[in-house]
């Protein structure tokens, strides 16, 4: 990562890695969420968005209401409150993360394509198939992404639109709820200053629990008090409140996280090569992944096997002609778009006349036979794979889901 440090961790509370952490890591924000006591009201207490004052208050109504004021793991517990409570962890951002279960669930997912008594070289070869598989996956879902509107579903039309637009579909739909709250939140005041206008906001009927949005109109800037933004990457719904009472129809660029966006991985293209190599990689790997999907299903009709075989050589030719300069029309599929054979030509320029050569019997191409054949090795590396996927076609890690309890 270049000297990059992580921003936040997530552990199980295991000692080992909290001392780990704290000594290679000093300034990262490390959350701690492994207690098997924890109950219903603790886990309300613990996700609750609450200013730090009313969290501290609720923490001795729970402890005072089950009478455990003097148990050694509640002194401890609230001694590290600063390392599970949301009270002490708004405005860090763990990108939608309250658990390990995202690891636990990619553990999993290696364990279906890796036995424990692999060598090293079968180890890393199934690994690939897991990567290409999860690429495959993530090719998959940003294809979904661009493709299509979701159906608009609140008042805020214009808002919502420009948000299915912008952002991936599962972001989209994480954040379409906070435009059903932002109906029922209401402007008790507002106050306008030298540098910025200060709003006061709550939600309908609750005057008593209000939070501050602070709006610098020259430079765009939104933030508020629940420091959601920070914590999740989206907008509140009190800023989108604001938004809708300034008649705003898009959301400004600096509430927008771009790794939420559906262009981020366009925009990665790092000079220095680093960042614009492991994207080329990991498109090459999904597309060679559709590849293999695509040459199991077309090879079983000698149609679809030409006709798949016709555009993918003509693309290949367009491409390398586009690479080399060489900006010629291409139509249809020359003998020369095949990279795997190569025409020679006589003196006059003409082709020179040959033996007929052997076609393989996979690709019906010349140059090379069936045991050589380099789709054959496709083939078989596809069926061999789903045979080990079998009928598992779910999704390939656990999603985390964040709920927010407000103090309603």
């Amino acid at each position: 990562m270049k000297g990059k440090t992580p921003t936040s961790i997530i552990t199980d509370g295991a000692m080992a890695i909290r001392n780990a952490v704290r000594d290679v890591f000093p300034e990262v924000r490390h959350s701690n969420v492994g207690n098997p006591s924890f109950t219903p009201k603790f886990r309300k207490i613990m996700t609750g968005d609450y200013e730090i004052p009313v969290f501290k208050r609720k923490w001795v109504q729970l402890i005072e209401e089950f009478g455990i004021e003097d148990k050694p793991w509640v002194i401890n517990m609230y001694e590290e409150k600063h390392m599970w409570a949301t009270a002490y962890l708004r405005g860090k951002f763990f990108a939608g993360f309250r658990t390990t279960s995202r690891c636990e669930g990619l553990h999993s997912v290696v364990g279906r394509y890796v036995g424990s008594r692999y060598d090293l070289t079968s180890f890393v070869e199934h690994f690939q198939r897991c990567v290409a598989h999860m690429r495959f996956n993530e090719f998959n879902a940003d294809y979904e992404s661009t493709c299509g509107v979701p159906v608009m579903q609140t008042c805020i039309e214009l808002l919502e639109r420009y948000a299915a637009e912008l952002y991936t579909h599962e972001i989209f739909l994480f954040f379409r709820p906070f435009f059903s709250r932002a109906g029922s939140m209401r402007v008790l005041n507002i106050d306008n200053t030298d540098d910025c206008i200060k709003y006061i906001v709550c939600k309908h009927g609750r005057p008593d629990f209000t939070w501050t949005v602070d709006f610098r109109q020259e430079e765009m800037i939104f933030m508020c008090t629940c420091l959601r933004m920070e914590s999740f990457g989206i907008p509140c719904e009190n800023i989108v409140k604001v938004l809708v009472d300034r008649d705003i129809r898009e959301i400004p660029r600096s509430l927008v996280l771009d790794r939420w966006t559906k262009k981020v991985k366009s925009a990665l293209n790092d000079p220095c090569g680093f960042t614009r190599d492991a994207v080329v990689i990991s498109r090459q790997s999904a597309l060679v992944e559709f590849s293999k999907q695509l040459a199991a299903v077309a090879a079983k009709v000698p149609e679809r096997y030409e006709e798949t075989r016709d555009l993918i050589m003509g693309l290949y030719s367009s491409y390398k002609a586009a690479d080399e300069g060489d900006n010629q029309p291409h139509s249809g599929v020359a003998r020369s778009s095949n990279p795997y054979v190569h025409p020679t030509t006589g003196g006059s320029g003409q082709p020179s006349k040959k033996k007929k050569r052997q076609r393989c019997s996979v690709c019906q191409m010349e140059g090379h036979k069936k045991t050589t054949c380099p789709w054959q090795k496709d083939i078989d590396n596809n069926v061999i794979e789903n045979e080990a996927i079998g009928s598992d076609d779910g999704d390939m890690c656990t999603e985390a889901t964040v709920e927010l309890d407000s103090d309603s």
